[in-house]
């Protein structure tokens, strides 16, 4: 917990969002990451959707660049990076709607 306490105070600021005053697409996935490792799972989810998606993307795309896995690795990478990057503008349109236009 000490760890994540100090996290907190050491989160790297947005330059989107420092030059703009607007949210960037990546806006909230470090205070989401902060929340998964407190075990605070709905807050996660609810700071930035992607976050699991694209950690289990990373996960697996290391995995299989250091274990060379034994996988139809261009349908599923594909498929992960579609599903992670769909899933971040979805989140991201919906954030936005709700910050200016609702």
């Amino acid at each position: 917990m000490a760890f994540t306490t100090w996290l907190q105070g050491h989160l790297l600021p947005c330059p989107f969002k420092y030059f703009t005053g607007i949210d960037c697409p990546g806006c909230g996935f470090q205070r989401s990451v902060v929340a998964l490792m407190q075990g605070q799972w709905s807050a996660s989810l609810a700071l930035y959707p992607a976050t699991i998606p694209l950690l289990l993307a990373i996960i697996y795309t290391l995995a299989d660049n250091f274990f060379k896995l034994d996988t139809p690795r261009k349908i599923i990478k594909t498929s992960a990076y579609i599903t992670v990057a769909s899933i971040m503008l979805i989140s991201y349109t919906i954030k936005m709607a709700h910050l200016y236009w609702l």
